[in-house]
């Protein structure tokens, strides 16, 4: 049950994104953002993870903000994977991904106090 309320954030993480970001699109309907949502995960759960792994200590050096870099290059790798996701250039990228977890950190926050 969690992972789907995670998915379903996520998805509507990727919506909020595409309404206050000018760079960022979805095609498609309501199930092209859970597609997109599923797509972002998969890469940040594989590919992802190592590529954080391997920017720790820019990431250490910046005190996190590099994270928000990585992000957007796996937000721009999804777009490139998939069809329905488009991302104009790293900015547009940049300033979605911060939205992107902005908004999953909060959801991930009330959820837990939800569910405790």
């Amino acid at each position: 049950m969690r992972i789907l309320l995670r998915w379903a954030s996520m998805a509507l993480a990727f919506w909020v994104a595409t309404q206050i970001v000018p760079g960022i699109e979805v095609a498609g309907s309501t199930w092209s953002y859970f597609w997109v949502a599923l797509i972002f995960a998969t890469i940040n759960v594989t590919i992802g993870s190592l590529i954080k792994f391997l920017t720790f200590p820019a990431v250490i050096l910046t005190l996190g903000l590099f994270i928000f870099v990585v992000n957007a290059a796996i937000l721009m790798l999804t777009a490139r994977w998939s069809e329905t996701l488009e991302v104009q250039d790293f900015w547009s990228a940049l300033f979605a991904a911060l939205i992107i977890s902005i908004i999953n950190w909060v959801t991930s926050k009330v959820f837990k106090k939800e569910i405790v």
